[in-house]
């Protein structure tokens, strides 16, 4: 049992570490920080339901977990080589997508709060 427990933990170490290193090498990631504190924060004091407040908290962290996946990508893709490939471009291009196509049904998410609350 103390071994799964330690198994946890150094799960959540290296966990902790890939989240500091993006922090640290992707700008990108501290804007949406940024924007997960505010709309957080705002999630928090609009009267919502509890089922609103935690999809739309869910969705900022969600964006989060899509940007730390995207800069994998880019680092495997860097770490291949260099050069120009069209496969790499695309497999950079396809992970910025996806920080987008997240980052959009978060957006979609809260204009169906927003306009829920002005009906």
């Amino acid at each position: 049992m103390w071994q799964q427990i330690l198994r946890v933990r150094q799960r959540a170490i290296w966990s902790w570490h890939g989240f500091v290193h993006v922090c640290k090498t992707e700008g990108s990631l501290m804007q949406w920080l940024v924007a997960n504190a505010v709309f957080g924060t705002l999630a928090l004091v609009l009267p919502l339901s509890s089922g609103e407040r935690g999809m739309l908290l869910m969705g900022g962290i969600i964006v989060l977990a899509t940007e730390c996946m995207n800069t994998a990508i880019e680092r495997v893709v860097d770490d291949i080589g260099t050069e120009q490939r069209e496969a790499a471009k695309h497999a950079k291009d396809c992970g910025s997508a996806a920080v987008a196509v997240t980052a959009v049904g978060v957006g979609v998410a809260w204009v169906c709060v927003l306009v829920g609350l002005a009906v």
